[in-house]
């Protein structure tokens, strides 16, 4: 893909989402889009960088220090956001690359990124990520243990919890579990919630998302 396509599908995406928006009574400035990046290599994001986006979302630890520091070298400004799952050991170069960590899903890694941001320095908004669906095979706590879990990260480690982000599950209607999510975010006063990929994003922006991650929406399928 060139990047005038990069950019138009970029376009797109941003024009749906501000209708999006103004059909539920909300600004669309209200809602920021994470381009998601994932197993695409630098080369192919500089376009959409160059075109002025800024806020990116990445699955892997590993693969995102292979591309990004030299991203950073030449747009210091861009917002880079983990949203897939972190593993503890990998605690400390997630806290080093990223700016904020979507997935913090249980205590160990509460515990792991509370230590690595105290002796790196850096305090950054993280948000919880909530199993809607309750599925044993994904990641993320239970909508009833939500508010508890959100108590840990922020009284016992001190965690900057911004807000709550779902992945509904794929065989499933979206809408109840973004509907979900919001309630849930409403009820611990959190202001972000971060819902919606490229198949649903327009229904999350409806139900109240503050963050969509589109990927393929803008870059194409994944090889």
């Amino acid at each position: 893909m060139d990047a005038k396509d990069l950019i138009r599908n970029r376009d797109d995406v941003l024009a749906a989402i501000a209708k999006a928006a103004e059909e539920a009574g909300r600004e669309p400035g209200d809602v920021t889009l994470t381009a998601v990046s994932k197993t695409f290599d630098a080369e192919t994001i500089r376009p959409l960088l160059e075109g002025g986006h800024r806020v990116f979302g990445e699955n892997r630890v590993q693969e995102s220090l292979e591309k990004w520091p030299g991203l950073r070298e030449s747009f210091p400004d861009l917002e880079l956001r983990l949203i897939g799952p972190l593993q503890s050991n990998k605690a400390g170069d997630a806290v080093a690359l990223f700016d904020v960590i979507e997935t913090v899903d249980r205590p160990k890694i509460a515990k792991a990124l509370a230590k690595e941001m105290e002796a790196q320095g850096r305090k950054l908004p993280v948000f919880i990520q909530v199993n809607t669906g309750e599925e044993p095979q994904k990641a993320g706590v239970a909508p009833s243990e939500t508010e508890d879990f959100f108590r840990v990260c922020r009284d016992e480690h001190g965690l900057d919890v911004r807000g709550l982000m779902a992945i509904p599950p794929a065989d499933a209607v979206p809408a109840p579990h973004f509907a979900l999510l919001k309630r849930l975010a409403d009820r611990l006063g959190l202001p972000e919630v971060s819902m919606g990929m490229s198949g649903d994003y327009e229904a999350a922006v409806s139900l109240g998302a503050t963050r969509v991650r589109v990927g393929s929406g803008i870059f194409g399928a994944r090889g």
